[in-house]
């Protein structure tokens, strides 16, 4: 079912003693009833974070909660928070809540999914949790084969072509099937999530100077330009392959839409550049709209009333927006 885009934005909350409830306390405290959106959590984990907490049985009544507190769906944790010290017994509730989310979109019960942050290791210790990561695990519940992850702010979308793997790894990874669909579906979702009807895309090579004519390497002449040829000649706008020194200032990146990276460190240095605090992670790909904030659970300032809540808040409105334009796409089914 396709959700409506007034329904409320599902909130996950990750790891219980990290972060995530803080910052989606602070949220609510800048946002209120202005974007309505319910925390699936357990109560007793959000509470003391300086918002009053709604109990709600239901995402419809998210709306009007959101005008008194922090609305939160109740699901039921095995054991306390204890701030920077995750417990295996929560684990399983983590992975829960996440499912619990997709089902609510997947619903039209909530028009998108913004997941609180996570940590790895505990969901592994405590749950066995066999995904390298929630855009893994996403896909999975999805039944997609593929996404893709893009770090988006004001001033830049960003995507990598390959993600968490060695340098060294790269250029095996980095595949022309690879890079083909990592610029369907970047442009899919320009289309239909961000409400761009003809998406302009630049693309970085890989080597330095986009290996300058094969003297620094031979990808981009034997790999990345047939690749963007072939799409260019299905109607895509594409730029490159292109120095990636180049492709980040002001002026450069007034001439596309997003941009398409090799690899993850030359798709987020930049991106962290430009806007550290309000970076938004979103996973393209997946028949729902999932954001998340774009940082970790900083075990090391959890429960000290210090985290900054700029990157939930960017997430939760990027995820309004975007069901708002997917809505005015059509949609997916």
């Amino acid at each position: 079912m396709t959700p409506s885009p007034t329904a409320p934005v599902a909130v996950s909350v990750g790891e219980p003693s990290g972060v995530g409830p803080e910052i989606a306390a602070r949220a609510w405290a800048a946002l209120g009833a202005s974007l309505p959106f319910f925390v699936i959590g357990d109560p007793a984990h959000l509470a003391g974070q300086g918002a009053r907490i709604v109990e709600i049985d239901h995402p419809a009544e998210a709306a009007i909660a959101s005008e008194d507190g922090l609305p939160v769906l109740p699901h039921a944790f095995a054991a306390p928070a204890v701030p920077g010290a995750p417990d295996p017994a929560n684990a399983q509730g983590v992975i829960d809540v996440i499912a619990r989310g997709v089902e609510l979109v997947r619903a039209g019960d909530a028009s998108a999914l913004t997941t609180g942050p996570i940590h790895k290791k505990a969901l592994k210790d405590g749950a066995g949790f066999a995904f390298p990561g929630h855009t893994e695990y996403l896909a999975h519940l999805a039944g997609v084969e593929r996404v893709v992850m893009m770090l988006a702010c004001a001033e830049l979308r960003v995507v990598p072509a390959t993600i968490h793997i060695a340098i060294e790894d790269v250029p095996g990874a980095l595949t022309p099937e690879v890079l083909r669909e990592t610029l369907r579906i970047t442009e899919a979702a320009l289309k239909q999530d961000f409400g761009i009807p003809a998406p302009r895309i630049a693309v970085a090579g890989l080597n330095p100077h986009a290996g300058e004519g094969g003297a620094m390497g031979r990808e981009e002449i034997e790999m990345i330009a047939p690749v963007l040829d072939a799409l260019r000649a299905e109607g895509m706008d594409l730029a490159g392959p292109a120095s990636a020194d180049t492709m980040f200032h002001a002026a450069a990146r007034a001439r596309y839409d997003a941009a398409v990276a090799m690899y993850h460190d030359q798709a987020l240095i930049p991106i962290k550049t430009i806007d550290f605090a309000g970076g938004v992670n979103v996973t393209l790909g997946l028949p729902f709209i999932r954001t998340s904030p774009d940082h970790g659970t900083a075990f090391d300032i959890a429960g000290q009333g210090v985290a900054d809540a700029t990157s939930m808040i960017a997430a939760l409105q990027m995820a309004r927006d975007m069901a708002r334009a997917r809505a005015g796409f059509g949609g997916l089914a």
